[in-house]
């Protein structure tokens, strides 16, 4: 009784989280039609800064800064740092449901690349549940029948890159600190968004840069309660809580953006979830996946991004040491 009511908290947390992801996501496509999208992202990311500093501050260790996997841990900040690209300029350019369902393909991207990256064997199960997702994509895009925006393609790497670094992250295990996977691709996104400035840049007034500061603190909060229902809750329970987000994104987009959900998108969209779901369960039940690489993926690239022990064991102590055993399990 004790575990379903634990799950029953988790799955409230995680619905939390993923409507502070929604507005997060609103915010971006707000100012989206403003300014050029990595201009966004640069200002996010900088004055994400002061909060991220505390965190890292925070850590101890004596160890070095140096990557023990260098390599991996380029790829994976490359990744991190097109994932946050593409998404920031999807959310600016397209209807916040179509971005969704794209990007809730992700899973599906994750048991792909797990077969070559993690050794995973996928059954014909998960491979039907794969097709079948993807098939619900090619739904939401419709080729030959609507064209296909930079947009469109910007949400399918956005999504293919938060794959591959969720795998990544999985396949470095405890090898590297979370401190490293925190710093790199964070200097990645500020090093690059901050060249790309010299391309375009539009003058930001107060409220604006401070709605950039509202991006930084609501992504670091949907990233803990994230956490916090994985702490609380079982993997195969929490993920699903992810879909709640095409609930968020129809209300934000016929309130705020004038958008509607078309039938395709909605039907897309159903197709999507449910195939994620399916994986997730799968891969949840006992001796299905050894190393459970979607369940990994943490729903979100912001969740990729900032390791769980550095995170949890600053705002919640004495949790951080037991969920991190668990997750290595």
């Amino acid at each position: 009784m004790a575990g379903g009511s634990n799950n029953a908290q988790a799955a409230l947390i995680a619905l939390g989280a993923m409507a502070v992801y929604a507005t997060h996501d609103a915010i971006i496509k707000a100012l989206g039609g403003q300014y050029p999208s990595h201009q966004i992202l640069f200002f996010s990311q900088l004055l994400a800064f002061p909060l991220v500093a505390v965190i890292l501050l925070s850590d101890r260790s004596e160890k070095p800064l140096r990557p023990v996997q260098p390599g991996w841990v380029a790829v994976r900040s490359v990744c991190v740092v097109i994932a946050g690209l593409c998404g920031f300029f999807a959310f600016s350019q397209l209807p916040m449901a179509q971005v969704y369902a794209i990007l809730f393909a992700t899973p599906l991207m994750v048991t792909v690349l797990s077969i070559p990256i993690l050794g995973e064997k996928v059954g014909i199960h998960r491979w039907a549940a794969v097709i079948v997702g993807l098939t619900g994509v090619m739904i939401v895009l419709r080729p030959g029948q609507a064209d296909l925006a930079a947009g469109h393609l910007a949400a399918l790497a956005g999504a293919s890159a938060s794959a591959l670094a969720a795998v990544i992250v999985r396949k470095l295990g405890s090898s590297e600190r979370a401190v490293v996977l925190i710093l790199w691709p964070m200097l990645g996104n500020f090093v690059l968004t901050g060249a790309m400035l010299a391309l375009a840049y539009e003058p930001m007034p107060l409220g604006d840069l401070t709605l950039a500061g509202m991006i930084s603190v609501l992504g670091l909060i949907g990233g803990f309660l994230v956490i916090v229902s994985y702490r609380r809750g079982e993997a195969a329970v929490v993920a699903p809580m992810q879909y709640s987000q095409i609930i968020w994104a129809t209300i934000f987009g016929w309130f705020i953006f004038d958008e509607g959900l078309d039938a395709s998108t909605l039907i897309g969209t159903v197709i999507i979830i449910a195939s994620g779901v399916y994986i997730v369960r799968r891969e949840g039940s006992s001796g299905t996946s050894s190393n459970q690489p979607v369940i990994a993926a943490r729903m979100r690239p912001e969740t990729v991004t900032q390791p769980k022990s550095i995170l949890l064991q600053r705002l919640w102590p004495g949790r951080a040491a037991a969920g991190e055993s668990a997750d290595e399990k």
